[in-house]
């Protein structure tokens, strides 16, 4: 399988997932500040233009929550992804969470031109970011980390998940160490070995 990535993007996510478990994989990055060449590699496999995209012998996939989820089916071994029903839900009901509201509010820093035309808009959008994910913190920390993990004492995808979207938070200028749980699980999964994997790959941007 190929994972098309960019440096600090949703996508490493799924490369965290990859390395947890022991699927053999190589990677293809791209670079969203050289659009002339890395736009049209992006876009022959992927017409929406953005990353995660997952290349495998079936077809092709993207959207990290469904790329983590294969992922997690492909190695059942790994115990990715909970088999009770409920427990998987609340797996998911996390991941959905962090991509139709926290991910949606960092975008806003940074790709405005989505929602507006005009660049006051886009300002104003970049103001509120601080705002919006330090309002994203207390949810997570309230109601997302249960224990050391998403799902209390048990790594899931959504760890991968979540862990990705805390390192953008010095970027969107949010201090992480008022919310305790979730400062402790951001280094606790910088312990991962998968985690490490991604920043020696220079992955993590």
């Amino acid at each position: 399988m190929k994972l098309f990535y960019a440096p600090g993007t949703i996508s490493i996510a799924v490369a965290i997932a990859l390395e947890e478990s022991g699927v053999p994989y190589t990677t293809h990055k791209i670079d969203f500040k050289n659009p002339e060449v890395s736009r049209p590699q992006l876009l022959e496999v992927n017409p929406k233009g953005r990353v995660p995209v997952l290349v495998t012998d079936h077809g092709i996939l993207t959207e990290a929550g469904a790329l983590l989820d294969y992922v997690a089916d492909l190695a059942p071994d790994a115990s990715l992804k909970p088999s009770d029903p409920y427990k998987a839900a609340k797996m998911r009901e996390a991941m959905y969470y962090l991509a139709s509201t926290m991910h949606v509010n960092h975008a806003h820093k940074l790709r405005g031109a989505r929602w507006a035309d005009k660049e006051s808009s886009w300002e104003d959008m970049r103001a509120k970011v601080p705002e919006t994910m330090t309002a994203c913190c207390s949810y997570v920390e309230e109601n997302i980390v249960t224990g050391p993990y998403v799902l209390g004492e048990t790594f899931s995808i959504a760890d991968a998940y979540l862990y990705v979207v805390s390192t953008w938070l010095k970027g969107d200028q949010v201090d992480i160490t008022p919310f305790p749980k979730f400062h402790a699980f951001q280094k606790l999964m910088e312990e991962r070995d998968s985690v490490k994997a991604v920043k020696a790959a220079g992955m993590l941007g």
